[in-house]
């Protein structure tokens, strides 16, 4: 397990948001503690229809992230309720940019119905990985947020040194890190695609110790063994997790411990 640590306390707190994958869910089907983890978190990405969610559990979610003071954003991503999002797929870029809009014009009816509105985007699964290196995926991905949003400033999440992010800055997007503390990382800094064996971290002490690593000392253990930088403005903590809730507590505790503030980004 990763050793804990300790930001230097004469400098500045170091501050990190927390967001969750929220509302994915499908008809009868429930498979995040929305509830639960909005009482934790500072940012929900709700599915918006496409790799999971419907209009009623978009709807839900909503009121309860509103109610709570908890950001509302839109987790885009490829057509494959299947897949659960997890296939890649080779979708035109126009067609992409569409289907990205759409997923954001779709949950903004609901957030602008619970008295809040889509806050950021953030793409799920296979397409927030192809975009770490595919520049014509990810300029259709920013593309869709432009036209969903009919101005520039809507915030997108991403990984660092991704091409999603770089995409975004020329667009005049807010371009927000992104951390996982339950995924093992590549020395390259990539996430270990989940086919691979440890890809996913399911130790519950090696998550919040991961976590107080990325947000205290911007470091994470990568597979090898070797440390990596991670600068990030924002930690994911998977709600699809079994225990995420309690699991999600656990980790705000221990970043509060450390000296680390929780705090939506700007």
């Amino acid at each position: 397990m990763a050793s804990m640590i300790t930001p230097d306390p004469s400098g500045p707190a170091p501050v990190i948001d927390l967001n969750a994958d929220l509302g994915e869910g499908f008809g009868r089907w429930t498979l995040t503690d929305d509830e639960a983890l909005l009482s934790v978190v500072t940012s929900a990405n709700v599915a918006c229809g496409f790799h999971a969610g419907d209009p009623s559990i978009m709807r839900r979610v909503c009121e309860l992230a509103a109610a709570r003071g908890v950001r509302i954003g839109a987790q885009v991503s490829y057509r494959d309720l299947a897949g659960f999002g997890r296939r890649s797929m080779d979708v035109p870029a126009g067609e992409l940019a569409d289907e990205v809009a759409y997923q954001i014009g779709a949950l903004e009816v609901f957030a602008k119905a619970a008295g809040s509105t889509v806050s950021y985007v953030k793409p799920h699964g296979a397409l927030y990985n192809r975009t770490v290196h595919d520049a014509a995926q990810a300029a259709a991905v920013v593309s869709g947020v432009l036209l969903a949003a009919g101005r520039a400033g809507l915030p997108v999440l991403g990984l660092p040194g991704s091409l999603l992010l770089a995409a975004a800055e020329r667009a005049g997007l807010p371009a927000v890190p992104e951390a996982f503390a339950d995924r093992a990382y590549t020395p390259a800094g990539t996430l270990v695609p989940r086919g691979e064996p440890g890809a996913v971290v399911h130790d519950p002490d090696a998550v919040v110790a991961r976590a107080v690593a990325m947000a205290a000392g911007g470091s994470v253990v990568a597979a090898g063994g070797s440390r990596i930088p991670v600068a990030a403005r924002s930690l994911c903590l998977h709600g699809d997790t079994p225990g995420a809730a309690d699991l999600a507590l656990r980790v705000r505790a221990a970043l509060g411990a450390a000296g680390v503030r929780v705090e939506a980004f700007a």
